[in-house]
């Protein structure tokens, strides 16, 4: 492997030490054990803060993948330092974590680029973003054997969305698991945040993601990555997954018990019937 992006919030937004981040993944796990027995999953959202904060709500999701086996793991990401044009697929050969090393199917992004002005491999993006390198520990956890596609959106307009959306369709598989990472809202009371974030959750768990999208155009509601969400769901509607479940919501303040300016997180998974 030549060109291994190498973690940037190791030792920040969770252990860089290998055992202590493996238990600490595994104690997450074990708390937030899901009932829900699904069929196999499309489509996961999870949030990308510290795991202090947000690893708990995250691990509700990552548990339903324990009984699954995937091929590729497309994680969708956006953009928290660069703004760009477009979406930028990074053009390495993988991505390290303390756990080890997961390689990029190349291949497999290249399939998703075909056709497309709007997709192109690059490290645009990618360079300081967390978004995408906080997914993966939990990742290499409950899967085996896996391949990534990290995914950078730099701008989150409709057009970019709804491109990324008909591309992701075209390469969906019963083999393939796309992950769309996002944080709620930002540095709201816990009031507001609790309002502004119910309006996401009420969305996702419709599975209206024209709604959502509106919503966070007029910006009745905040998330992050709600491009990456958007883009996850209409993929998924394309090729007739289309039930979703919310699996939990929270906000920083559970943890810091600073509830005057909060962030919220929520977790949810796309699947069929």
């Amino acid at each position: 492997m030549n060109k291994v992006r190498k973690p940037v919030v190791a030792g920040i937004f969770y252990p860089a030490e290998k055992q202590k981040l493996q238990d600490e993944i595994n104690l997450l796990l074990s708390l937030s054990k899901s009932e829900s027995k699904l069929p196999k999953v499309t489509g996961m959202i999870s949030p990308h803060a510290g795991y202090i904060y947000s690893g708990r709500t995250a691990s509700y999701a990552y548990n339903l993948l324990k009984d699954h086996n995937y091929k590729n793991v497309i994680i969708l990401s956006p953009s928290h330092r660069e703004y760009f044009p477009g979406i930028s697929i990074y053009d390495g050969d993988a991505f390290e974590t303390p756990l080890g090393t997961i390689p990029i199917n190349n291949d497999f992004a290249d399939r998703i680029i075909n056709g497309s002005r709007a997709i192109f491999k690059s490290t645009k993006g990618h360079k300081e973003e967390h978004a995408i390198e906080v997914q993966l520990p939990f990742l290499q956890t409950v899967l085996k054997d896996f391949n990534i596609i990290p995914v950078v959106l730099g701008d989150q307009g409709k057009s970019f969305v709804d491109e990324l959306a008909v591309k992701l369709s075209e390469v969906l598989d019963e083999d393939t698991l796309i992950v769309a990472s996002s944080d709620l809202s930002h540095y709201h009371s816990k009031h507001e945040a609790n309002q502004l974030d119910s309006i996401v959750e009420k969305r996702i768990a419709d599975f209206d993601f024209d709604g959502l999208q509106y919503d966070l155009e007029k910006k009745m509601c905040e998330a992050c990555g709600g491009g990456p969400v958007v883009a996850m769901m209409k993929a998924a509607f394309r090729v007739n997954k289309r039930n979703s479940i919310i699996l939990n919501r929270s906000d920083s303040g559970d943890t810091s018990g600073d509830n005057s300016e909060v962030v919220g997180y929520l977790s949810a998974a796309v699947y069929g019937d």
